[in-house]
This record gives C-alpha cells, sequence and structure tokens, in this order.
C-alpha cells in the first residue's frame, strides 16, 4: 500500500486521521525519508552558502540517507544566524580607538610605500573585519616550540594585572603542567587568569584537571562545551585561535598550541616546525578584544560575574613603543558568511608581481584560492607552496597532495617537508606583505573554524619570513612533474575521493 492509495476515497473530514493513521503504520521509513527531504530542501533554499558544499551535502544526504543525515545532524549545520559574540561592531571599533588613541581606522601616506602599495589590501581587512591598522609594533618571529615556552613563560612570570589564555589544544601533559604550575604561582600572588580552551580540541581537559587552577581563583571556559561530556555535536565549528594576552602589553598568536608534541616530542611526527609571533604595541589591543569577545561568548546568564567588561583595566595597559612595523589583526568565523582572511589572502595573491610564498599544513584550497594561484603562475609570478610530506589526516593528505600536484604542473614550485611534521601556516608576497597566524589554505579554516591571523606590511619582516622559507627547502624534496605523473591508480582514486568531499571536510 502507497500513500496515494491509503489516501484514495477519503473526504477533507478524515483527511488527518488518514495521516496519522498511515505514519503509525509506516512511520519509521516514510517519516524517515521526509526528514531526510526537509533537510535537503533547507540546504537548498535556506542555508545556501556556495553550490559546492550544498552539492556534497545534498548528494551524501541523498545516496547514503542514514549516514548522511547523521552527519548533516554533526557536521552540517550552519550557525551564522546565531548571535553568537556580544559585542557589537561599533564596539569592536570604539575599543581599538581608545587603546591606539586615535579614530581613523588606518592613515596611509604616499612617504610610507609598502603602506600605499597595498592600501586596498588594508581597506579590505577593515571593511570585513573592522581591523585597525597599527604601526607601532615590535615583533619576534619564534619558529621553534622550545624558544616559544622560554618566552612565554618568562613574560608570565613578569605578570602584573592579568593574564589571558586561548588555545585550541590545551593539555595537561609535562609542558601543560609546566603551565598550570606557573599560572598557579600567579595567581598565589593576585593576578587575574583567565582561560579559554576549545570543547573538542582540549577535550582531555575537565573539571578534575582543572580542579587546581580553578580553587587557586583562575577562570576557565571551554568553547562550545557539549551537553553530555562524551557526546558534542558541534565537530566543526571549532575555535582554533591561539593567543594570549598579558597586561594588554604583550600579546602571542601563531600556530602553537599547548602539548608535548609541539616541543618535538611525538614520535611519528617528531621535529615539529611552526611559526608563532610575540608582538608588543598597538596590535596587542586587537588580540586582547578578540580574546574578550570569545571568553564572553561563552558566558552563561547566570554567570555575568564572570563577564570581561571592556573597561578601563584592558584600555590603559597597553606598551607604547617607537619601532614602525605595521599590521592589522583579522579574524574569521562561521557566524559570518564573509570569509574575511580569505578575502584577504586572494588579495595577497592577485596583487603579487614577484613572488608567493605559501606553507601550509592543509592545503585544500577552493576554486577561487585555486584560480588566483593559476592565474599568478600563468602571469609569471614564482609561486612557492610548501606543505609536510607526513600527514596528521588521511584525507587531507591525498588532498594536499592533489592540489599541489595540479599547480606543480602548471609551474608553481612545491615542496614537501620532510624534517618531521609542518605546521606553519603563512604566505608572504613580494618582500613587502606577510600574513601568518591560525588560518590554514582550507575549506575549514575560510569557514568552518574561527581563525585569527596578523596581516604585516614591513618588508624586513617579510624577508625574514623569506629566509625562514628558503632554509625550510633544504629540508624539504621538491614535488617534480614526472613524480605527480608516475603516480599510481591507487593514489589517483585516493586523490579523487578526498577532492569529493573537500567542501564539507
Amino acid at each position: 500500500m502507497n500513500l496515494s492509495q491509503y489516501l484514495e476515497n477519503t473526504n477533507i473530514k478524515s483527511l488527518i486521521n488518514s495521516i496519522i493513521n498511515f505514519f503509525s503504520e509506516y512511520n519509521t521509513i516514510y517519516a524517515f525519508y521526509i526528514i531526510n527531504t526537509l533537510i535537503v530542501l533547507t540546504i537548498i533554499f535556506l542555508e545556501f552558502q556556495n553550490a559546492s558544499s550544498s552539492w556534497a551535502w545534498i548528494l551524501l544526504l541523498l545516496l547514503i540517507p542514514y549516514l548522511g543525515l547523521a552527519l548533516y545532524l554533526i557536521f552540517g549545520r550552519p550557525i551564522y544566524r546565531e548571535k553568537i559574540f556580544p559585542y557589537a561592531v561599533i564596539e569592536k571599533i570604539e575599543y581599538q580607538q581608545k587603546l591606539i588613541n586615535r579614530k581613523e581606522p588606518f592613515n596611509i601616506l604616499k612617504e610610507e610605500p609598502i603602506l600605499y602599495n597595498n592600501k586596498k589590501l588594508i581597506e579590505l581587512n577593515y571593511t570585513s573585519d573592522q581591523a585597525f591598522l597599527t604601526k607601532r609594533n615590535n615583533i619576534k618571529i619564534i619558529t621553534s616550540g622550545k624558544e616559544k615556552f622560554e618566552l612565554l613563560f618568562e613574560d608570565i612570570k613578569n605578570a602584573k594585572k592579568y593574564i589571558h589564555i586561548q588555545y585550541y589544544i590545551l593539555k595537561k601533559d609535562n609542558i601543560g603542567k609546566e603551565l598550570f604550575a606557573l599560572l598557579e604561582k600567579k595567581l598565589s600572588e593576585g593576578i587575574k587568569v583567565n582561560i579559554l580552551y576549545d570543547d573538542i580540541g582540549s577535550r582531555t581537559l575537565n573539571k578534575y584537571t582543572l580542579k587546581n587552577l580553578n580553587k587557586a581563583g583562575a577562570k576557565t571556559k571551554s568553547f562550545f562545551r557539549a551537553t553530555f561530556s562524551l557526546i558534542n555535536l558541534r565537530l566543526n565549528y571549532r575555535n582554533h585561535r591561539k593567543i594570549v594576552v598579558i597586561d594588554g602589553k604583550i600579546g602571542y598568536t601563531g600556530g602553537f598550541n599547548v602539548g608535548d608534541e609541539y616541543l618535538g616530542h611525538d614520535k611519528y611526527f617528531g621535529n615539529w616546525r611552526d611559526t608563532h609571533l610575540r608582538i608588543e604595541g598597538d596590535a596587542v589591543a586587537s588580540l586582547n578584544f578578540s580574546f574578550i569577545n570569545d571568553w564572553n561568548s561563552q558566558i552563561l546568564k547566570n554567570n555575568s560575574n564572570d563577564l570581561l567588561n571592556l573597561t578601563e583595566e584592558y584600555i590603559q595597559k597597553y606598551k607604547k613603543v617607537d619601532n614602525h612595523v605595521p599590521m592589522q589583526i583579522v579574524t574569521c568565523g562561521p557566524d559570518k558568511k564573509l570569509e574575511q582572511i580569505k578575502y584577504g589572502y586572494l588579495d595577497m595573491i592577485n596583487r603579487a608581481k614577484k613572488y608567493i610564498y605559501i606553507q601550509t599544513p592543509y592545503f585544500v584550497p577552493d576554486d577561487s584560492v585555486m584560480d588566483a594561484l593559476k592565474i599568478a603562475i600563468m602571469s609569471g609570478v614564482d609561486v612557492r607552496i610548501m606543505i609536510p610530506i607526513k600527514g596528521d589526516h588521511i584525507l587531507v593528505r591525498w588532498a594536499n597532495y592533489s592540489y599541489a600536484g595540479i599547480l606543480a604542473k602548471m609551474g608553481a614550485k612545491v615542496y614537501e617537508y620532510n624534517n618531521g611534521f609542518l605546521h606553519a601556516k603563512s604566505i608572504i608576497i613580494d618582500d613587502e606583505v606577510t600574513s601568518i597566524g591560525t588560518a590554514n589554505f582550507d575549506n575549514r579554516s575560510f569557514k568552518l573554524n574561527f581563525e585569527v591571523n596578523c596581516f604585516i606590511y614591513d618588508d624586513k619582516t617579510t624577508k625574514q619570513f623569506r629566509e625562514i622559507f628558503e632554509k625550510d627547502v633544504k629540508n624539504s624534496k621538491i614535488l617534480t612533474i614526472e613524480q605527480y605523473k608516475k603516480r599510481g591508480i591507487l593514489i589517483r582514486i585516493k586523490e579523487a575521493i578526498a577532492q569529493l568531499i573537500t567542501p564539507i571536510l
């Protein structure tokens, strides 16, 4: 019996009873398919963001409906309609204005050639993310975990007012225990400590591992905490930012999380090659705002005392420096339809005249980024891409190989880093502009995770990053066209599968 037969000869008065009786007999299968169909229609008409990701989900829901439905409920629900963050755009602008004592978001003179050449990129970053251009900054480039934690621990020891800490991965292993012990000591001195960690990335943290810190007076929050401790349905939309702000004077951001593997102590990965920045100056204000906004987004109404208000405490403590390193702090996340960091990457690629150097563990660009890189290659720009030879995700590894191989065939130089694991995330162009931070070259960083990047407009700094890239080349092997063409059928199949699902990776 089907639905049309069941409703045959029924009148309007008995219609509702007929439907109820029908579904009581066939409720499991038909109800499931109706739900599945409604989700497909929702993706098409309500949650549409781009054709590739929509088609990927639609095909998955239609071809393998049971598994597809489960995966969509876990991974596919967009959140840009949710009001996650408490501060409005105007409050972000006012916060930055007060901290750097000026009104204009960027002031560029013809006598500043690098800023003048990249004025449109600076304006783009401000329009998309209200990212103020700050000029008075000192930065230190960090490429080893040992150096990063030595500097960070020394700065924490010297903290006078407060310490803000945010990581995607925060472990209480050997290095984590050192950090926690140091923070407990600072708490005993009356220093305020606020720690924000991602609920999935830092899943080993809980009220027991944080017991001593909380008892000492630290305030700790997990981002998008699971309702049930062992089940978190928000496997997407993770907070991938790494930010530390000390007294508003010193900021840290980049690729390093907190864990022994970032010191090279993991047997599989071995040496961990990453990039981080230690920042002093006006730009710390923007890092601090990002932390405060993320923190307040996770405060429940009945815990309003934990809110970090934009008060004088966070406005008067920044450190004045005389050094001239212009930069913008740009954030992006799935709470908005805009893809701010990707737009910045695209603008950099499009304006490059001499070279584009990219380092990333995940090179899974969408069509817009691939097209921009292809145009750059065909225009004579020296495009070089460095990815790790060993990956931490199987599908991403083959997707990396596929996209990098396509560009290698067009003339790009592709390097596979072979001295441990490459986790650095940066793009540099023409000895002028560098973008470095937490965002990879993939759909997850562009659309699904909360990220933060520094856009730096300085020839000396960009030359330093170029020299670091060239040093890493010595620990890499080049992916030749001949080598790529000789890959076996099994590798080609893996690449094809990886490419098909990259819109929802």
